[in-house]
């Protein structure tokens, strides 16, 4: 993965006009885009037309990114806004990624695993991401943004518009609900 440096660089050289480079913003964060996405529509292919839509919205305002925050916290809003505008438009219940399509937490591509490890960490990312359907969605969009899209405590007040200290409480509450609906309904597959 390309380093926040690296992500200036490449979009200061597709704004000066080599628009192939875009490939490598879009290549680093399809994954994240994509989760995120699940996380409004559960869809698989809706959900990777919206996240093409995200791409091409971020590409057409490239020049408003202003390098103030993380690229991904300014590729979140954007995802953000056409995921609720999506919803509008369609009057789509808004709902938590579903069991079966369930992405892996963490990309563990260039690592070999068993077949037995894989199987293991599926279930285990399955089980967790059950567990998140089960919270509120202010309290897993918190949740997903701190552990899956990795974003700072400030960078999840700026994205939601709410204080740091907010951010604070919010996450230190989702991660108490979210302990005990574990302990509460996915207690099986922990002695498992």
């Amino acid at each position: 993965m390309y380093t926040s440096d690296n992500d200036i660089t490449v979009i200061k050289n597709v704004l000066l006009g080599k628009q192939g480079d875009y490939a490598i913003l879009v290549n680093k964060y399809q994954r994240y885009v994509f989760s995120i996405v699940l996380r409004y529509v559960t869809n698989r292919e809706v959900a990777e037309e919206i996240s093409q839509d995200v791409f091409i919205k971020a590409y057409r305002n490239l020049g408003s990114f202003k390098g103030e925050s993380k690229f991904s916290t300014w590729l979140y809003t954007i995802v953000h806004t056409t995921c609720l505008s999506h919803l509008r438009k369609k009057k789509e219940e808004t709902v938590l990624l579903e069991e079966e399509t369930m992405i892996l937490l963490h990309d563990k591509k260039n690592h070999q695993e068993s077949p037995y490890n894989k199987y293991e960490n599926l279930d285990r990312t399955t089980s967790l991401n059950a567990a998140i359907n089960h919270l509120p969605h202010s309290d897993a969009q918190i949740i997903t943004l701190f552990y899956i899209a990795e974003q700072s405590v400030s960078e999840i007040a700026e994205i939601t518009g709410i204080s740091t200290a907010n951010v604070k409480v919010k996450l230190f509450r989702s991660r108490m609900k979210l302990k005990e609906i574990i302990e509460q309904k996915f207690k099986q597959e922990l002695i498992d």
